[in-house]
């Protein structure tokens, strides 16, 4: 029988319910991790916990708001009580404009994905950070997109957002390595198999697949996106849920303040 990557370990996991959320909480479960996953739909929590429990993993779900600072600390205390916390991941989604330029594009729209996700992002790293270190190593993993290096029209308040991630982390991880807690960034690109799995990205990608006459798959598999990449492919939940139980896991405990390119080489860093 092979070693579990995360025999042990507990792992919170904000945007449980969504589908990169899930696919990874999955994973970490099958891992051997005790999974506490978080959200604000528990209709979406439940589906995964269904799944978990079936595959044999330990799972606990809980209705957080992630935009109400109280709350997740509260949370996050009451899992370091229960026994500690080793992994966090970020995982929460805001819907926001792509394909609009700066000429039509409101205060509003540029700001929703940039106050949204940077501060889901530092309630959650400060809830988690405060109950990791002291002789107890811990692993934080954030998430961004391609948008932070791209050089493209139409995505101003996406883009600031995902470079905003992006620098977040890496500052966060010089700030906790005395800790021995790590902090890594993985930037998928589009995922191809998301929409499918109940992601917010069908909303977003769905008027310009309907402009080109595709299904959104369709769109996905064969538009500019993919054509953009190296291997002429997207990375999809599985592939990006194995490389995030590898990055939580001890065996890449060299690794901090970097962010992990899953953009199938639409960015060569």
């Amino acid at each position: 029988m092979s070693e579990l990557l995360l025999d042990g370990k507990n792992a919170v996991i904000y945007g449980g319910g969504g589908a990169i959320g899930g696919a990874i909480a999955r994973v970490f479960a099958r891992e051997g991790a005790k999974v506490f996953i978080a959200g604000r739909t528990q209709e979406k929590l439940d589906a995964v916990a269904r799944d978990i429990v079936a595959a044999g993993g330990t799972v606990e779900t809980a209705q957080v708001d992630v935009f109400d600072q109280e709350a997740v600390e509260k949370h996050a205390d009451a899992i370091a009580a229960a026994g500690g916390i080793d992994i966090a991941l970020n995982a929460v989604s805001v819907l926001h404009d792509q394909g609009t330029l700066l000429a039509d594009l409101s205060l509003e729209e540029f700001m929703r994905p940039i106050d949204g996700f940077l501060r889901t992002l530092f309630i959650t790293s400060k809830a988690v950070a405060r109950q990791m270190g002291r002789g107890r190593p811990g692993v934080i993993l954030t998430l961004s997109e391609p948008g932070a290096k791209l050089a493209a029209g139409g995505i101003l308040g996406h883009g600031v957002s995902a470079a905003g991630k992006e620098t977040f982390s890496r500052l966060l991880a010089v700030e906790l390595a005395p800790a021995g807690i790590r902090v890594i960034d993985i930037r998928p690109h589009a995922v191809a198999d998301a929409p499918a799995a109940g992601s917010y990205t069908k909303d977003l990608f769905e008027p310009a697949a309907a402009a080109a006459g595709q299904s959104i798959r369709e769109f996905l598999d064969s538009g500019d996106m993919v054509q953009g990449t190296l291997l002429k492919r997207l990375p999809t939940l599985s592939e990006i849920a194995e490389t995030a139980a590898f990055l939580a896991s001890d065996r890449a405990v060299s690794m901090t303040g970097t962010t992990v390119n899953l953009t199938s080489g639409a960015l060569v860093d």
